[in-house]
């Protein structure tokens, strides 16, 4: 097989268990936030807690499908040893892409194609979060009211626009 299928291939399979892992971390996550019964008693404390724990839940998530990525250079030799695969793999993840460490040559599609996926991994993560603190409404502000008019209040299911 030539070099590139065997990168296309296993980019393929770290993609997809890249998505598999976001998918059932983001799940144990929701379980877990759902409980609730680790969030302090006073309730104005819940949202940041919540959003806090969201947070750091997301963090380990990256960083473990980092840590596939990085363990995958350092078995395949793309990398000299962990630390090198293991801050190629973050910097390529994040698409920061320093460019300081590279991995050997015949393994840099596999590299460009965890930067997209860690693009999406990432986009999706952000979705989360917005649509936790959309739910959370630890951020209230309605946009389409104008300077002068007040946020709208929606108790009645109409508009403060629509009702006059």
């Amino acid at each position: 097989m030539s070099s590139l299928l065997i990168q296309l291939t296993l980019a393929s399979a770290m993609v997809v268990t890249t998505v598999f892992v976001h998918l059932i971390g983001l799940g144990v996550l929701v379980r877990i936030l759902r409980a609730r019964s680790w969030l302090p008693v006073y309730e104005h404390l819940r949202p940041i807690t919540l959003l806090l724990g969201a947070s750091i839940g997301i963090f380990a998530i990256h960083t473990v499908e980092i840590w596939m990525f990085a363990g995958l250079y350092l078995i395949l030799g793309a990398a000299a040893d962990f630390e090198q695969s293991l801050y190629f793999s973050t910097v390529t993840y994040a698409s920061i892409g320093y460019g300081d460490v590279l991995v050997a040559k015949n393994w840099r599609i596999l590299g460009a194609i965890e930067g997209a996926a860690g693009v999406i991994m990432l986009g999706w993560s952000t979705a989360f979060l917005v649509s936790l603190l959309a739910q959370s409404k630890l951020v209230r502000h309605d946009w389409l009211s104008g300077p002068d008019e007040p946020p709208a209040h929606h108790s009645s299911g109409q508009s403060s626009s629509a009702a006059r």
